[in-house]
């Protein structure tokens, strides 16, 4: 059984629609990410499992109960916020403490749960100090800790590396799902962040303008989107347009501008107007000669950025569309502005989209 269930929630703030009719389920110890842009509704999201909104239709269940009527307070959820939250005029140990003394853990438990939780958040000896004295990965580390503490039944967490330099974001967030793994514990992380997201999540629940775009796993989201919003707003895409027919079982071939292109298609694909999502690393700079790249297609290299351990090659096709690849900064040498390429990739490395225009 799902230890979290949401079961067709809808929000309205009024006449707005701050989250329509959303449905999914998190399993005991999964860590689920709710992706999207601003105002897409997952912090009413977040909001509404934690008891702080109440929806205006559906049901939230937490280890099988009905939520309907319960407070916050009554609910056995962590909160771990974008700020931290901490009280600055008490020490870390009594930050922790907070939480306990508020269920009512009895006092002799206390402070060996003190020990024990800031050994697993790596913060032990830092018990007497103030959150003034912690830099920013330490002060979320005692807030993740003080939820920890008191063995919620689901942890939700808002946007919690917001507040934290890209470096130190990167590190904090493989000690944030180490730390929540190792207490089995069932998660929500709220983010706008795609790399956090993809990061820290076994799941990730994409939600735009209120809706659920789609639910999957980070790789799934990221090589199978199944919308044109999907596709677009997890990492980088080339985009191509043109008309699908199907040729045999799964194989099909898309008729576009600058030729004709196969393509492998998923149960359910139509033939008609289709989009076509080539991720920048699947499009390699090929030998023309290279029968092996199922396609080609003929471009003319208008810059190269150099981002650190990767060349990005801009390059224009003969319909005016401008499109990107990846190459490895390995010391090989790169085309030279201007010159042409021929740009290849396989029918396995594109995705077929429903027709739409995103440029």
């Amino acid at each position: 059984m799902a230890v979290l269930e949401l079961q067709h929630i809808t929000k309205r703030f009024g006449s707005a629609t701050a989250v329509d009719n959303a449905t999914f389920e998190v399993e005991r110890g999964e860590i689920v990410a709710l992706l999207g842009p601003s105002g897409c509704g997952k912090t009413t999201t977040l909001r509404m499992i934690a008891g702080f909104e109440r929806p205006d239709s559906g049901r939230i269940f937490i280890g099988g109960d009905d939520m309907a009527l319960r407070q916050p307070y009554e609910r056995n959820v962590g909160l771990v916020f974008q700020d931290y939250a901490l009280f600055p005029h008490k020490t870390v140990a009594q930050n922790i403490a907070f939480g306990m003394k508020n269920r009512g853990t009895p006092r002799s438990e206390i402070r060996p749960n003190i020990t024990r939780i800031l050994e697993q958040v790596q913060l032990s000896g830092l018990e007497d100090r103030r959150p003034s004295a912690l830099s920013g990965g330490q002060q979320q580390r005692v807030a993740l800790a003080r939820a920890l503490v008191t063995r919620p039944d689901v942890m939700l967490l808002d946007e919690p590396l917001s507040n934290l330099d890209a470096k130190l974001r990167l590190q904090l967030r493989r000690e944030i799902r180490g730390i929540l793994s190792s207490f089995d514990c069932t998660s929500i992380i709220v983010t706008h962040d795609q790399d956090e997201a993809l990061g820290l999540a076994d799941r990730i629940v994409l939600m735009n303008k209120g809706r659920i775009e789609q639910i999957d796993t980070p790789v799934g989201l990221y090589e199978k989107p199944q919308t044109l919003f999907a596709a677009d707003f997890i990492g980088h895409a080339n985009w191509l347009y043109g008309s699908l027919s199907r040729t045999t079982g799964d194989a099909g071939t898309l008729v576009t501008p600058v030729g004709e292109i196969a393509v492998r298609l998923e149960r359910g694909a139509a033939d008609g107007p289709a989009t076509l999502c080539i991720r920048p690393e699947r499009l390699a700079v090929a030998d023309p000669r290279d029968a092996a790249a199922r396609n080609q297609l003929s471009a003319i290299v208008e810059s190269i950025d150099a981002v650190g351990p990767d060349l990005r090659i801009w390059a224009r096709l003969a319909d005016g569309t401008l499109v990107q690849t990846l190459e490895k900064n390995v010391g090989r040498s790169m085309p030279p502005q201007g010159s042409t390429i021929a740009l290849g990739f396989g029918a396995d490395d594109c995705v077929v989209l429903p027709a739409g225009d995103i440029r």
